[in-house]
């Protein structure tokens, strides 16, 4: 398990239209370093030199770092017949070797010199279907159920290229990403398993009960 592309964003103008700008195309980088940026969306990315577009959504604490599998990545890649680099789902690191979907909320990752942990699921948005251009594509992403992972940061560092990824004693419960972002797409069967878990932020739980 490993990290293989470190990423990030370069300014572009938003695809969706709704916002000024977005951070949603993200490039190769050397290494990034990471810190957690603040408890509020609006706080920012947790990696130097990120943007973020759509502040009302995105960055805090809780959205500090996009994670994405390279194995996804090839995935889609072959189901829309395109290249996809590392990076082009907006993920400030592109993993290999990890199933990012079947990960605990909550479950702590120890990458480079930085602690981070699970946190949130993705919520594909316009901005990600005005990126890729693919009819239908929010469903299509969708109905594939592995959403990558945010990352909360707990202790600050440097991560590379190469460098691997090591996992901390697991949290007591069994939500995965893949059953929490299917609770949050609409799963209520799913939604009530992860508001009896309460293993995600308080807000979270609200949305879920709405």
């Amino acid at each position: 398990m490993q990290v293989i592309s470190t990423n990030v964003a370069v300014r572009r103008p938003d695809p969706s239209g709704r916002h000024e700008f977005s951070g949603i195309d993200k490039q190769p980088q050397s290494f990034i370093d990471v810190a957690a940026p603040g408890p509020h969306y609006g706080d920012g990315s947790g990696v130097r030199g990120d943007i973020i577009g759509d502040t009302q959504h995105h960055g805090g604490n809780d959205k500090a770092i996009y994670a994405y599998a390279r194995e996804e990545l090839d995935y889609w890649q072959s189901e829309l017949s395109r290249p996809l680099a590392s990076g082009c789902f907006g993920e400030n690191l592109t993993t290999q070797g990890v199933d990012l979907s079947a990960l605990l909320i909550n479950q702590r990752l120890r990458i480079g010199t930085a602690v981070l942990e699970v946190s949130v699921p993705r919520q594909p948005c316009s901005t990600f279907a005005g990126w890729l251009g693919e009819r239908g594509w929010l469903k299509r992403w969708t109905a594939r159920g592995d959403c990558g992972t945010y990352l909360r940061i707990i202790s600050p560092g440097r991560i590379q290229p190469g460098d691997s990824i090591t996992m901390d004693t697991p949290p007591n419960h069994d939500i995965t990403m893949r059953i929490a972002f299917a609770a949050k797409m609409g799963n209520r069967t799913l939604a009530q398993r992860v508001i009896e878990a309460g293993c995600l932020p308080a807000h979270q739980h609200n949305d879920l009960r709405s």
